[in-house]
């Protein structure tokens, strides 16, 4: 933990600047640090996004970092302590890189299941999602490296994200999209916040005076800083009196030279400036840029046992069994893995939040590392719509060149992956730039070659050169960044033959493709059920991919990509008994589901994702997670995320998600784990119409010990169903405890002119779709 300064000493620095050099410090040098002060001994801060991952400077191939599990797949724990250990981690891979700020954790909510970054935010829940947060930003900032929650407020879907204006009424924003924030704020006093790129009910979320300035900073009594999503900042005076600390990134934007003339017009009070600064020193003090740090060694690498056991931990004890008819764990001779994801297991979603790994463990080596030959492995139907960057093991001695506009070379890299940045890192400013791979091949095959990324393009191989131009209209990052355009060719290659792609007007991605040609979909699901009918149990790997999970981009269907549906109902007929394990973070269809002897849902499970699904799946770690979301049985069952005419409007008010009641595939909070309970004797206590605890009875009825989340939930009769605490708790098989479970006075309450305690039905529960107490509300 870092030295503070006192308010003195940060009062006598600013008064050292003068107005020029104070409004230089509020806006950032670059992508992710601001101005150094030598003059007040003020150290460059450094800044990296971070939710499950340090990833640093570079948005593609920058420094070998941890890739935890998802957000939604560590909330499944429902256990504050491991949050805070996930924060600890993250605290330990910032300092290693010298990061002084974490940009995360994200804690809008899961309003509907079409969001694309849902991935990256822990639940539907406001006081789930608000106390798992504050356990992990307690674990980052114990440790001196601050977290930043985000995106205050109202950033549920990225559709339109940076102009969109979410229409939401006061009571649905105060008791569910502010809840987390408060809670965060009030429970661990978050050192920076960071706010969103949408409007909030007109008004930008960057420059929302009554957001920002009277419930953030005012009635919450929130001292940290506030600063802009990047390029979220839509104004220059209007910003500076809303709230808004500092702008991001820089140099450049809305603040410097126009903040000052702003300033020198009357329009900013200098006093303004001056409070904006105090916090950014503050901020700087909390993390040691003011005065700086000394930062800690041999920290655990990435790929050390010590990580790779946490990681993996995090990840199997966070699946959840949706469905079992006792087939798992598996304890069969003779298995059949299926499906394209087994091979190229998804570890990340997509967007700012990719991480560069050490390693995935994919599911099949994970597998079959446990059992050896007792499992087949078999690849699945394409599960891409668009191509991705080479995979480990495609391409060798791969580099990345950059040139000036002479032609001269600027920079040379070796690369362990054959894409890169053009936008916000080190090849930014090129002229050209050139990508290069060896093919790695025994013997002369048929291969999909091609290049993905914007620009002007020639690709040699194989003794012809191709040329291809893939244009851009210009537009927003995201569409450069993630969804790339491609030109691929089908070219005999022999080994050693090297692809070198040289592109000219890059925009934001350069990388090539390599992988073999695309097999029709029917060979596929032919070859994955003659496997399945010589097996003893058929293990089906399906999900999505960064694709559908993304930063920037929402889903516009809840089915599975590709022919995957298919393939797990010809697998299903063919199978003696089939598993289904679900590599995705976010909701989708199961028109199987009825045909398929269990379900385990993996989410995106990080670097150590094999490895965490053999160990769920086999029973080495009890996958005892209870989903944080719920799962609609159709796409017509989830909300729209489309604004109209510049509008998103939350007209289902608090009633979303299990608060809807209505009938789901799966609700929110089910798991099954590998065990079965009972609960038995339940009682509450209560002071002035709030519940303070909840007792109750469990017993594990079944034959192997068991992790049990016991829910309660507060329904009122004329407001929407809550949940309003929660207990975890390990029990022995064929043992029973008594499990007290805080109830939060938060959860409690009904907004209209100012916060109403609320009264109801206690229900406790395994999720909502299995209630297994109802204490009425006139029984106390």
């Amino acid at each position: 933990m870092c030295g503070l300064l006192e308010d003195m000493d940060i009062e006598k620095a600013i008064a050292r600047l003068d107005l020029a050099r104070k409004v230089r410090l509020l806006t950032g040098s670059a992508l992710f640090a601001l101005h150094p002060e030598p003059e007040i001994g003020l150290a460059s801060l450094k800044l990296s996004d971070g939710p499950t991952g340090v990833r640093g400077a570079e948005l593609r191939g920058g420094t070998i970092a941890c890739v935890l599990p998802n957000a939604t797949l560590l909330a499944q724990h429902w256990n504050t302590a491991l949050a805070r250990e996930v924060g600890e981690v993250l605290a330990d891979e910032a300092a290693a890189q010298q990061v002084h700020v974490v940009l995360g954790p994200t804690i809008n909510l899961h309003r509907t299941a079409f969001g694309g970054r849902l991935f990256e935010a822990y639940s539907e829940d406001p006081l789930l999602t608000g106390v798992i947060a504050a356990a992990y930003v307690r674990g980052l900032q114990d440790k001196g490296i601050a977290a930043t929650p985000k995106h205050y407020v109202a950033n549920e879907s990225e559709t339109e994200r940076r102009t969109a204006s979410m229409v939401v009424d006061e009571k649905t924003l105060r008791e569910v999209y502010l809840l987390p924030f408060e809670i965060v704020v009030e429970d661990s006093a978050p050192w920076a916040i960071m706010a969103a790129y949408n409007n909030v009910n007109g008004v930008p979320a960057t420059e929302h005076t009554e957001l920002v300035q009277s419930v953030l900073k005012g009635e919450w009594g929130f001292d940290g800083l506030v600063m802009s999503d990047w390029f979220a900042t839509k104004s220059t005076a209007g910003s500076a009196n809303g709230g808004l600390d500092l702008a991001m990134p820089g140099p450049g934007g809305p603040w410097e030279d126009r903040l000052v003339a702003a300033v020198r017009a009357g329009e900013v009070a200098e006093s303004t400036i001056d409070d904006h600064l105090a916090r950014l020193l503050l901020l700087a003090s909390r993390t040691g840029a003011f005065p700086e740090r000394a930062w800690p060694r041999d920290l655990p690498a990435p790929d050390s046992p010590a990580r790779r056991e946490q990681l993996r931990r995090f990840a199997a004890g966070g699946m959840t069994v949706l469905k079992n008819s006792g087939v798992l764990p598996l304890q069969h001779s003779k298995i059949a893995l299926i499906g394209r994801h087994a091979i190229d297991t998804v570890a990340q979603g997509g967007g700012s939040a990719g991480v560069r790994p050490p390693h995935v463990i994919s599911i099949a080596d994970g597998l079959t590392s446990q059992l050896g030959d007792a499992v087949s492995v078999v690849d699945g139907v394409e599960v891409r719509l668009r191509y991705a960057a080479p995979g480990p093991g495609v391409l060798k001695d791969v580099r990345a060149t950059t040139y000036d506009a002479n032609g001269e070379v600027l920079a040379t890299r070796d690369m362990e992956i054959a894409e890169l940045a053009a936008y916000g890192g080190w090849a930014q400013g090129a002229a050209s730039i050139e990508v290069s791979g060896e093919v790695v091949l025994d013997e002369p095959a048929r291969v999909l070659i091609g290049v993905r990324g914007f620009g002007d393009w020639t690709i040699d191989v194989a003794g012809r050169r191709h040329a291809t131009f893939l244009a851009w209209a210009g537009g927003i990052v995201e569409e450069a960044l993630l969804k790339p355009p491609h030109w691929t060719a089908e070219v005999l290659l022999s080994p050693g033959d090297r692809i070198t792609a040289r592109v000219r007007e890059a925009s934001a991605l350069v990388g090539l493709i390599t992988q073999p040609v695309p097999r029709a979909p029917a060979d596929a699901i032919g070859g994955a059920v003659r496997a399945a009918r010589e097996a003893d149990v058929a293990v089906v790997v399906v999900g999505l991919t960064e694709e559908q999970e993304t930063e920037g981009f929402d889903k516009t269907t809840l089915a599975l990509p590709g022919e995957q549906d298919a393939l797990v109902a010809a697998v299903a007929a063919a199978a003696k008994r089939t598993v289904v394990v679900v590599n995705a973070a976010t909701p989708i269809l199961m028109p199987w589901l009825a045909q398929v002897d269990a379900v385990l849902w993996a989410g995106l499970p990080g670097q150590e994702a094999g490895d965490a699904v053999a160990a769920a799946l086999l029973g080495h770690i009890e996958p005892a997670g209870r989903l944080v979301t719920t799962f609609p049985r159709a796409d017509a069952d989830a909300l729209n995320l489309v604004p109209a005419n510049g509008e998103l409007v939350y007209a289902e008010g608090t009633a979303f998600g299990y608060r809807a009641q209505t009938e789901p595939l799966f609700w929110f909070g089910h798991g099954l784990g590998y065990t079965t309970w009972e609960y038995r004797a339940a009682t509450r206590s209560s002071a002035d119409g709030v519940i303070g605890t909840v007792s109750v009875e469990v017993a594990n009825t079944g034959g192997r010990a068991g992790k049990e989340v016991v829910q309660v939930y507060l329904r009122p009769r004329d407001e929407t169903v809550r949940l309003v605490g929660w207990a975890t708790v390990e029990v022995p098989a064929g043992e029973t405890v008594r499990v007290e479970v805080r109830c939060d006075p938060r959860a409690q309450r009904s907004w209209s002119d100012g916060w109403h305690p609320v009264t109801g039905d206690v229900l406790i529960a395994r999720g909502l779709g299995d209630v297994r107490v109802t204490l009425p509300a006139d029984q106390e």
